[in-house]
Parts: C-alpha cells; structure tokens; sequence
C-alpha cells in the first residue's frame, strides 16, 4: 500500500461514524489506498462529556498523528482549530454513514482525481521526489 494515507472514524462499532470528534469512546484507524484498506488500529477511550476541556482532545489528537483526515458526526471549533494545525482534514459526515462506504468514497476520489485536502495528504505521504532537483537544476538554478 505504498500510496496509502492513514484516516480515521470516530466510531463505537466499527460499522458506523456514531460519535462527535470531542466525546468519541473510540476511533478506527485505517489505511487507504486507491485498491485496498487495511484496519491499523482500533483505539478506545474513557467515558468523555462534551463540556468544553480541552485536555480531553491533546490524547485524540496524539492517536491521530500522521492521519491525512478524521470523520465524524460533529467537531467543535476548538478541535478543528487544533486537528487542522496538525494537518488533519476533519470530515463530518451524516448520521448513518457506514466505514466501508466512507472508504469506498474515499478510494472512487482517489482513482477520479483527489480534492485538494487529498491530494495534498497523498503528496505528503509519498514525501519529496529525488527528481525534484533536476527540474531545478533544467530551469537553471543555482546556488
């Protein structure tokens, strides 16, 4: 799964994204790529209230790290703020929507032609090219 990118779903079943981003009990956390996914890791959390405590979000945000996106039914402002300063795309999607169809979704974009979040994520992943020097050195670069 070499263009693979990491996303999450808020999640206490594996089957539907049920929570809101500040109070989920738990995420599912898959990579995927334009053929397959693979689940990575399934991570379960305390009993968490949406009362506005910010120190709630740093270990969600911890578990998210290297993700290209989180979906969810809701986010607060604060945890967007937070998520996309760490390059994380937040997702909310409605009430129903199943993990596999999500991913589905997400795979039909990435043969289609991605978004700019998604394409952006792929990029990121595949890290700078080598050949990235010799088109500075063709447009006559130098130091």
């Amino acid at each position: 799964m070499e263009t693979a990118i990491k996303v999450a779903f808020a999640t206490t079943d594996m089957v539907y994204v049920n929570q809101h981003f500040g109070s989920a009990k738990s995420f599912a956390v898959y990579a995927v790529d334009p053929e397959q996914s693979e689940l990575m890791e399934a991570a379960q959390f305390g009993e968490l209230a949406q009362d506005g405590n910010e120190d709630k979000l740093s270990v969600k945000i911890q578990l998210l790290e290297g993700c290209a996106a989180v979906y969810c039914l809701a986010i607060g402002a604060s945890a967007v703020k937070q998520i996309v300063a760490q390059g994380i795309q937040p997702i909310k999607v409605q009430e129903g929507a199943t993990i596999k169809d999500l991913i589905s979704d997400l795979q039909a974009e990435m043969k289609a032609g991605p978004s700019s979040w998604l394409a952006k994520a792929i990029n990121q992943h595949k890290g700078p090219s080598p050949e990235r020097f010799n088109a500075m050195e063709e447009e006559g670069w130098d130091e």
